[in-house]
């Protein structure tokens, strides 16, 4: 009888593997280690900001072998991850044959139930974060997860009182020591060769900087996004600079409001348009050196490939955000901000009362700091 090598990280099962071979006296023979399950499914700026947690399992476990659950629309962040053996996209199809495994570990980062359910669900030896009770609530799997639990339920431990960013919490919750371990994200050839192209069409000359405006943010919450006069001003302040060239940047939701900004500005401004895929998005952020943004998709991907980041936050926790040295930060004013209120009467709100000048202060200083170095 042939002897099956089941836990080799090569092996399918129903085709043959990539080394074309059955396993008797298979060189190529890979145990997976310590089975890891990850179930973080959303939103697209948090999956790419759990990305360092991968290098911490890593260093954790060498031997290891990690799936990863995610929503569909954040599917093409992970796509190329060099550390994720396994990526399932959130689907029927995916999740019913999980029932059948079983995991030495699993980490959920998920407090809403249908992950904190697949979590609860899923057999594992251990498991970390978050699930969901037999009663419909979720709930801290472990003691490392309950101070992160407890952000969600308290506004004044999570506005005035934490100091913890978001890769420092969830590394407290997979009890792993956090060494400020890096987001990783990689670009396809294909979209590298869309973003070169876009560079070309643009005649972008060497020592120019590349100062890119992302405009929008989610709608979830009110005022996320700077104003259109904001950036408005801040466009004229930045047609001064002889060597700074603009990108302004968005997706579907912001067509209408850059196209208010080109009517006025076109003329210096470079549209890279509205319709571009997620990693197209990516890859065009990748051209610039600086990203002016507020707390949406555009900061961690500017994050993720190690730009010089200036982040605009009004009613959520910019001290949640780990900038690894690259960046600036600037908060409103207004002492009703953090809030994450869905709706706001305040006028001027707190995005309102962000000013150009603030905006351009902490542009000009990265360029004299960091750029200006060569950096």
């Amino acid at each position: 009888m042939i002897s099956w090598r089941l836990d080799c990280r090569y092996f399918l099962g129903d085709r043959p593997c990539r080394f074309q071979r059955t396993c008797p006296g298979c060189p190529h023979y890979s145990p997976m280690g310590k089975r890891i399950l990850i179930v973080k499914l959303a939103a697209i700026g948090d999956v790419l900001r759990t990305t360092p947690l991968l290098t911490g399992l890593k260093k954790a476990y060498p031997q290891s072998h990690i799936t990863w659950v995610v929503d569909k629309e954040a599917y093409p962040l992970l796509k190329n991850n060099p550390l994720i053996d396994r990526l399932l996209p959130y689907e029927f199809a995916n999740l019913f044959p999980l029932e059948s495994e079983s995991f030495d570990l699993v980490i959920g980062l998920e407090k809403e139930a249908r992950g904190a359910a697949l979590v609860s669900k899923v057999k594992a030896q251990e498991k970390k974060g978050f699930g969901l009770s037999d009663v419909g609530n979720v709930y801290p799997l472990n003691k490392g997860s309950d101070y992160a639990f407890l952000l969600g339920l308290d506004d004044h431990l999570k506005f005035y009182q934490n100091k913890k960013t978001y890769p420092e919490l969830i590394f407290e919750m997979a009890d792993l020591p956090y060494h400020k371990e890096e987001y990783l994200l990689s670009l396809s050839p294909e979209d590298e060769k869309f973003a070169a192209e876009f560079a070309q069409q643009a005649g972008f000359k060497k020592g120019e900087v590349i100062v890119g405006l992302n405009t929008g943010a989610g709608d979830v919450f009110a005022n996320k996004a700077w104003t259109i006069e904001g950036y408005g001003e801040l466009i004229k302040k930045l047609q001064k600079e002889p060597t700074v060239r603009i990108l302004l940047l968005g997706g579907p939701k912001e067509q209408e409001r850059n196209a208010a900004i080109m009517e006025i500005y076109g003329q210096t401004v470079i549209d890279t348009g509205c319709h571009n895929t997620l990693t197209q998005f990516a890859a065009l952020i990748n051209l610039c050196h600086i990203i002016v943004t507020g707390d949406t998709t555009a900061l961690h991907l500017g994050i993720a490939l190690k730009k010089y980041v200036v982040a605009i936050f009004g009613p959520t926790c910019a001290q949640e955000i780990e900038l690894y040295g690259r960046g600036e930060i600037v908060k409103t004013s207004l002492p009703c901000g953090p809030c994450y209120r869905r709706r706001c009467a305040i006028s001027p709100n707190c995005m309102e009362v962000i000013t150009p000048e603030e905006v351009m202060q902490k542009i000009k200083k990265i360029i004299g700091q960091q750029l200006g170095k060569g950096d």
